[in-house]
């Protein structure tokens, strides 16, 4: 694990965004650069830091463990369901078949928990008892388990604006996907969930919720695209301390950017207006939770290439000159 001293000397070498025009069109997510050329998509994870849908700083080599851990769990799940992956041709990048996305966000929720405008907690908190179109039952506690994992969808919103969570019906009477598609994707995330679910419980992790993106082929097959089961998609708990830390009224320890969302959520912050600046303990305290999810989900020691990133990517993507 990265120490506080080495993670802190690299605070201001970080990879913030990009602008490879060589590799196409050019989109920019919250977190990735995507470039679209000739039926390929290439997929730059930078080290920014998203939530409450606002853009929020940067952490150190969160880029990278993003990406890494991405292809380590589509290369898992191959069998499982379908995903975009061709290759991986610099820590920071994937190299994917350019797909049409669907317009939903497909989320699967094990625990009632939360703190966002989305999150199931805030609106069963609020006295809300249904839930994308689930009956939730009286009594829950906020990070109680589930009697089973739930499909909590979401209409995708523009980059600074916030997602709208809804059930399979009204995202259905909206027209912005058909009944087959939607129930093709909500099967394989499903799927995808209990895969990630029981590799998570070997390696002493809950995996507490998660996004699912999918997109089109251009034959028309439904994949999983973007990302899956990372610290930014996901929320990871430590199982060893779970139990003790929900019969004590705790928040359970946290290996994502629930740490970052927490510092955020105690200064009162939930997304509204420009988000206070992230302060270097943060930064570094994030960082090392992220490269310790990585180590402890894929069971092999996270190095950083702390090479300069965007000269790096150039030449390993061959943009050189």
């Amino acid at each position: 694990m990265a120490s506080d001293a080495w993670l802190r000397e690299r605070l201001d070498t970080v990879l913030e965004g990009t602008s490879f025009t060589e590799l196409g069109s050019r989109y920019e997510g919250k977190v990735r650069d995507n470039y679209s050329k000739d039926g390929r998509r290439f997929i730059v994870v930078t080290d920014r830091i998203s939530a409450f849908d606002r853009i929020l700083g940067t952490i150190p080599f969160k880029g990278q463990v993003l990406n890494r851990l991405a292809a380590w769990w589509f290369e898992k799940t191959k069998d499982v369901a379908p995903n975009h992956l061709v290759r991986v041709p610099d820590p920071n990048v994937l190299e994917c078949v350019d797909c049409a996305p669907l317009p939903v966000e497909f989320v699967v929720r094990a625990y009632m928990t939360g703190s966002t405008s989305t999150s199931m907690w805030t609106h069963y908190e609020a006295g809300a008892r249904v839930f994308c179109g689930h009956a939730l039952p009286e009594g829950m506690k906020k990070n109680q388990r589930l009697a089973t994992p739930l499909l909590t969808p979401a209409t995708k919103a523009a980059k600074g604006e916030h997602d709208v969570s809804a059930s399979r019906e009204e995202i259905l009477a909206s027209g912005v996907i058909t009944a087959e598609d939607f129930d093709r994707a909500a099967a394989m995330v499903m799927r995808l969930f209990e895969a990630g679910a029981r590799l998570c419980k070997e390696r002493g992790l809950v995996l507490v919720d998660t996004k699912y993106e999918l997109g089109k082929t251009p034959a028309g097959d439904i994949v999983v695209i973007d990302e899956i089961h990372t610290p930014d998609s996901s929320r990871f708990w430590n199982a060893a301390t779970y139990d003790a830390r929900f019969a004590a009224g705790e928040d359970p320890e946290p290996l994502d950017k629930d740490f970052v969302r927490r510092y955020y959520t105690a200064l009162g912050y939930r997304g509204d207006g420009p988000p206070p600046e992230l302060p270097p303990e943060v930064r570094v305290g994030a960082a090392q939770r992220y490269m310790e999810a990585y180590e402890r989900i894929t069971g092999e020691a996270f190095v950083p290439d702390d090479s300069e990133p965007l000269a790096r990517i150039r030449k390993n993507l061959g943009l050189e000159g």
